[in-house]
């Protein structure tokens, strides 16, 4: 039987690349989104940092649900920008902004950085929370530069400016595989799954 696990988000492409990566490391578990659960509610992250909002996440949601609960909290830092937007990279143009505003917003703020000092990173926290107080928190970083304009149509976010070290493609170019291989989130994930095992043990899953 797979055991049931939430993950903190309402966005459908997060969700599955969570399935995709725990599905690749061969768990048998059936992972839920908030969506799932009509009566949770809307969770303010008030950390400073990411760990402390994917903390804030994987707790309530985990109490309101009664399930183990991973959360994740991640953005974009760009070393012009002294390493903003940060964990405000989800609204940085203002509450109500999609992907596309936030995006317009790094472009127009770093317009006259010269090639060669458009460096940033992704970085990620992964936060497990199971219903008996035990918690596990883990990170994951790519560093890389920042086109001056969009190039590809994948992934989310920032994805389709940002260009990995040591590659010549945006991650909105690459496949979801070849995006989970290398991502901040990726990384996190993997770092989360043995600690998963290990949470619900069950070393058969």
């Amino acid at each position: 039987m797979s055991h049931r696990i939430v993950l903190a988000t309402r966005n459908a492409k997060k969700l599955a690349e969570l399935d995709r990566l725990l599905s690749s490391a061969g768990l048998d578990v059936q992972i839920l989104g908030s969506d799932a659960f009509k009566d949770l509610p809307e969770i303010d992250e008030t950390g400073q940092t990411f760990a402390e909002n994917a903390l804030i996440k994987a707790r309530e949601v985990c109490q309101h649900t009664s399930l183990p609960a991973i959360a994740d909290d991640s953005g974009l830092c760009v070393d012009a920008l002294d390493g903003s937007p940060g964990v405000f990279s989800a609204r940085w143009a203002g509450e109500s902004a999609n992907d596309e505003n936030n995006l317009d917003l790094v472009l127009e703020q770093i317009v006259d950085v010269p090639d060669g000092q458009r460096g940033a990173y992704f970085a990620c926290a992964a936060a497990l929370v199971m219903p008996d107080g035990r918690e596990f928190l883990v990170s994951g970083q790519v560093n890389g530069q920042l086109l001056r304009q969009r190039s590809g149509t994948g992934g989310f976010g920032y994805d389709p400016i940002f260009v990995p070290d040591g590659y010549s493609v945006t991650t909105a170019q690459m496949s979801a595989q070849e995006k989970d291989a290398i991502s901040h989130r990726g990384q996190a994930m993997r770092e989360l799954v043995p600690l998963l095992v290990q949470a619900l043990g069950d070393p058969s899953l």
